[in-house]
Parts: structure tokens; C-alpha cells; sequence
């Protein structure tokens, strides 16, 4: 499956988590693929189980950066786009953050109100920063 693909899959799947917050994570998954349009590949299955064991930590970096904004009060698409690239540029060594970023970015251009992809770049740059990420360097 196409990345971008597979974000918005990976999207789709902790979006509807925020409203199934009981249900099994993995049923949530096996329910996706059998009724709607939803593939968990290695990706897929790596970013969103890792979002979820991580939600706190990644949560905590968020909050931190979106100065006035407490996490239940930004919009539900947002959030969980920042959850994502959080996760990606913290965990997923194979991608470059500024891709994480962009990805997010233009996920937020797609799914949510017009002004949220400034917050969602700046929360991240500012995230991406205080993770030690600079220009396309590897991660440590």
C-alpha cells in the first residue's frame, strides 16, 4: 500500500478509536479490513498500535508545544494527524521528519478546517525541535 495510503488508513483507524475507546484495538482493525476499504499492513498495524502504547508520551510533546491549547480542545482530526507524525518522528527511523511533518500537514489540508494545518506545522516544528531533529539529519 501507497504511504500516503496507509496514513490515512492509519488516520481513519485512531480517529474511530477516539469514539470506541473500550473496544479492542484489535478488533477495531479486523472490523476495518472486513468492512471498509482499510488494509493493516506492516505500517499500518506498526504506527497505529505504537500511537496507541505511546499516546501519553506523544500526548506530553504535543501539549508542550501547542502553548494554550490543552489536547481536548483541539479538533479530533488534528490531533490524531499530530499523533501520527509524533509517533513517526520519534519511533520510525526509516522517515525522514520533515516527511512526517509534510504528510501530516497535508492530511490536515484534506480532513480539517483551514486553519488548522499552521497549528498542526508549528506544534510539530516545535515538537521536531524538541526531539533534536534538525534539517534531514538521521535520527538519533
Amino acid at each position: 500500500m501507497e504511504r500516503r495510503k496507509a496514513r490515512e488508513a492509519v488516520l481513519a483507524l485512531l480517529f474511530e478509536r477516539e469514539f470506541k475507546k473500550e473496544e479492542d484495538p484489535a478488533l477495531t482493525v479486523r472490523l476495518a479490513e472486513e468492512n471498509r476499504d482499510i488494509k493493516a499492513d506492516d505500517y499500518v498495524e506498526r504506527v497505529y498500535f505504537g500511537v496507541m502504547d505511546h499516546r501519553d508520551e506523544i500526548d506530553g510533546l504535543i501539549t508542550s508545544r501547542s502553548i494554550g491549547w490543552k489536547t481536548n480542545r483541539m479538533t479530533k482530526i488534528s490531533l490524531t494527524v499530530m499523533r501520527i507524525a509524533v509517533y513517526e518522528m520519534k519511533y520510525c527511523e526509516d522517515i525522514p521528519f520533515s516527511v512526517s511533518i509534510n504528510e501530516a500537514v497535508e492530511l490536515t489540508k484534506r480532513f480539517d478546517d483551514e486553519k488548522a494545518p499552521a497549528f498542526v506545522n508549528g506544534v510539530l516544528n516545535g515538537v521536531a525541535e524538541d526531539l533534536g531533529l534538525k534539517g534531514d539529519a538521521p535520527k538519533a
